[in-house]
């Protein structure tokens, strides 16, 4: 597990974004990241189901896409977050401050 803070974590995702942006066949909008967040959380879905045991033994031998492993769900989950942060800044919301607020609200509960 890494010792970067919340933010800092962020700010990398933000990095990679405008690595990927030179790259890209189009600029992402808004509408682009929600469908890709969708997408990926699909994936991520996909490869849980598969690395639990839901589909039938064997699946995986058929085609590599229904193999499953800690890595493919570690890339689905990146995936999301890169989805997550994209629509982020194109509301220019703070999520670090946004998880803080979460955290002491759910104090005020507990």
């Amino acid at each position: 597990m890494s010792d970067q803070t919340f933010g800092e974590a962020i700010n990398e995702v933000r990095k990679s974004i405008e690595r990927f942006k030179k790259i890209e066949g189009k600029e992402w909008g808004v509408e682009g990241a929600v469908i890709e967040l969708c997408k990926q959380a699909g994936e991520l879905s996909a490869k849980v189901m598969s690395a639990e045991g839901y589909y039938y033994t064997g699946r995986e031998k058929e085609a590599a896409k229904y193999s499953s492993s800690t890595d493919d769900i570690a890339d689905e989950l990146a995936d999301i977050i890169f989805a997550v942060v994209r629509i982020d800044d194109h509301y220019a919301i703070d999520l670090v401050a946004t998880s803080i607020k979460t955290r002491q609200d759910e104090d005020v509960f507990l």
